[in-house]
């Protein structure tokens, strides 16, 4: 999850550096197009291109559309409030796959994972301050409904850990992603074409977001949904340290505070969320 983390921080500050000249169809449109370049390569080198075949295409499917609309709305809310606010309020996603666990993934939810969750969800409040500056803002509720893809995302990647191989996964995750990306970028007959200065952050961005995608697979490979979601609340206070050295936006208490308490949220769900010794979680060896 540490490189989940990374990779996701990063991929905020490359869209940021390139949200003025692209849209986010464009965006993703490289970024899956980088992806899949990545992945077929691995794949060939590892000897297999044999699992690349098509299985299992509408859990795939699934998981990508509430995958590519909640990446959407994000870079969307990425350019309309403070980076941290951002990840706070994208935060609810972890309490939504907590709560929604027992009933999609049929997992046993304990009485610590409701009060990790309960606890996690004070401290997003608390980072977010959604009852401050008039309310409900337009980026706030953009930041949202990207939760509510991620979570399904989220939900629909763990059922698929139990059958598919990680280099399935991340194929078809490129290839829906770039179908969906290419055909809302040429809706308006405008694909912005990659500049000099812009090349590198697209880059970037197709690598840091295969990589987190990739750490984020595997940890749900190794361990229950409930438990790794609440992990990612970690990146708040990364984040929040990013926003305020690289684009002097305030690093208020409120954030910090809220960082603390979800940080105690997420050590709280690891701690109830261990498996005993001995035993084997599918796809566990899985590259």
């Amino acid at each position: 999850m540490l490189g989940s983390i990374t990779g996701f921080v990063t991929l905020a500050v490359a869209g940021r550096a390139v949200s003025a000249g692209y849209d986010t169809f464009e965006i993703m449109l490289y970024r899956s197009l980088i992806g899949m370049a990545l992945v077929l390569a691995a794949a060939w080198h590892g000897g297999q291109l044999a699992q690349l075949r098509p299985r299992r295409l509408r859990q795939h499917a699934l998981r990508n559309l509430f995958h590519f609309a909640g990446q959407n709305f994000w870079l969307q809310a990425l350019t309309l409030i403070p980076l941290a606010q951002l990840f706070a309020v994208e935060f609810s996603y972890p309490i939504m796959v907590a709560l929604a666990a027992p009933l999609v993934l049929g997992e046993r939810f304990t009485l610590r994972q409701f009060a990790a969750a309960v606890l996690g969800f004070g401290g997003v409040l608390l980072a977010a301050q959604p009852w401050a500056a008039g309310g409900l803002s337009l980026g706030v509720g953009i930041a949202l409904l990207a939760a509510v893809g991620f979570a399904g995302s989220t939900l629909v990647t763990k059922q698929l850990t139990q059958a598919a191989p990680m280099v399935e996964i991340l194929f078809w995750l490129t290839v829906f992603q770039f179908g969906f990306g290419l055909l809302l970028a040429a809706a308006d007959a405008k694909i912005a074409a990659p500049t000099a200065a812009a090349a590198p952050w697209l880059l970037l961005i197709g690598i840091s977001g295969l990589g987190a995608h990739y750490c984020l697979t595997r940890a749900l490979m190794l361990a229950p949904a409930s438990v790794v979601a609440p992990i990612d609340f970690l990146r708040l206070p990364v984040i929040g340290v990013v926003g305020a050295l690289f684009y002097a936006e305030p690093l208020q208490a409120a954030v910090l505070a809220g960082g603390a308490v979800i940080f105690a949220a997420s050590w709280l769900n690891l701690r109830g969320g261990r498996r005993p010794q001995g035993v084997e979680t599918p796809q566990q060896d899985a590259a």
